[in-house]
């Protein structure tokens, strides 16, 4: 079941939103409506569903609506039309007290301005909203003093917000909404404010915590590169829209129109597209109980050089070549046991290209792409890899 599901939101802002609803619907655009009604549509028809645990990425220029529509979904701005289901319950219609629940509850948000008490110490202003709820001093200490060091600011809890970094800051108000445990963060350009190596520090501390905490986070961004190595999919915004919605590979291979084909041209491919978006099926693969007169005939019939052996539950075992193969069969042995080869690449299938790249340029034999359980998924030959790395390599891979 979904955590979050988004149906059909509209959030107008003018004096007569019916008519801009109807004129949206009939196809008008977003200059043309204002222009005509003084009504501004900032989220248009937008629906999507966010999966427990994920990471969703809502990614689009200046003027978007990306955070208007995050701000939708707290009702820090009140939808205009449409659904906000949280657990299958509309966010839209609850009362102000049970919508205060849900804040304080469910969802919590972290925005670009940190937003510190200057005059708390980093504690206080963790534990705040626990306050607010009641919570006892001592209890409210402990749990701020857990989310502190969740967050790597472990010994700085009695401090001024003025004695902290910039980075250090927006790490307090990480854990000043991760002290309510909430089933929902919400991340509205959240290190956009930061310096460029601050913010990668910031990314890659949030990518540690994420695999800890494993919260769903919506995270809003105008970011490319931001939303490419945060998110699990991430929905593209244009003019209020969501114009495409998918995992950072089917964002880079196949854009949905020209505007996100323009926003990902330019983008290093290499460190995005993983294994398993290049790797081929294997064309085809030998049991062990096979001997190499099989295995030649296959390697003939597919011209190929060299074969994996693989058990009947495809776990590789080996691989042989084309010239061993042949003396084998020559000979009229019967087993390829005496010359199956162990010097062989292996790879996860979500391994990035760019990573791909050292034992491509070492490899004697295609490399293996495999599970967990060494079960072969599929081939990556070392022309696929650098071609994976071109503008169009998944036109050539």
């Amino acid at each position: 079941m979904s955590t979050l599901e988004v149906r059909n939101l509209y959030k107008i802002f003018g004096s007569s939103p019916k008519t801009a609803l109807e004129m949206s619907q009939a196809g008008k655009a977003k200059d043309e409506i204002l222009k005509e009604t003084g009504n501004t549509i900032g989220v248009n028809d937008a629906s999507f569903e966010v999966q427990e645990g994920e990471t969703f990425v809502v990614m689009g220029l200046s003027g978007s609506g990306k955070s208007t529509l995050i701000r939708c979904l707290n009702r820090l701005q009140d939808p205009t039309y449409g659904e906000v289901l949280l657990d299958g319950k509309n966010i839209v219609e609850l009362s102000e007290e049970e919508l205060r629940h849900v804040r304080r509850k469910k969802m919590s948000m972290v925005f670009q301005n940190f937003g510190l008490f200057p005059h708390r110490t980093v504690r206080k202003n963790v534990d705040y909203g626990l306050e607010i709820q009641g919570v006892p001093e001592e209890e409210r200490k402990e749990k701020a003093y857990e989310a502190l060091e969740l967050v790597g600011l472990k010994g700085y809890e009695e401090m001024t917000p003025a004695e902290l970094s910039g980075g250090m800051q927006q790490r307090v108000g990480l854990a000043r909404a991760l002290v309510l445990d909430p089933d929902i963060l919400l991340m509205d350009e959240a290190f956009s404010a930061l310096d460029p190596l601050i913010k990668k520090n910031m990314q890659d501390e949030l990518l540690a915590l994420q695999e800890k905490v494993q919260k769903t986070i919506v995270f809003i961004t105008h970011d490319l590169d931001e939303a490419l190595k945060l998110g699990d999919r991430i929905a593209v915004m244009y003019e209020g829209r969501i114009v495409q919605i998918g995992t950072p590979e089917e964002i880079l291979t196949h854009p949905a129109n020209d505007y996100v084909r323009n926003f990902v041209e330019n983008v290093d491919r290499s460190k995005v597209l993983t294994a398993e978006s290049i790797m081929k099926k294997p064309l085809a693969v030998v049991d062990p109980k096979e001997g190499p007169s099989a295995a030649l005939r296959k390697m003939k019939n597919e011209e190929i050089s060299s074969i994996y052996v693989v058990d009947h539950k495809r776990r590789v075992q080996g691989v042989v070549d084309i010239a061993d193969v042949k003396k084998l069969a020559d000979k009229g042995e019967k087993s390829l046991k005496s010359i199956l080869r162990k010097d062989f690449d292996t790879t996860s299938p979500d391994t990035t290209i760019v990573d791909l790249l050292p034992t491509a340029g070492t490899t004697n034999y295609p490399i293996a792409v495999v599970d967990e359980s060494n079960k072969l998924l599929g081939l990556i030959v070392r022309v696929t890899v650098i071609s994976g790395i071109s503008r169009d390599g998944e036109n050539n891979a």
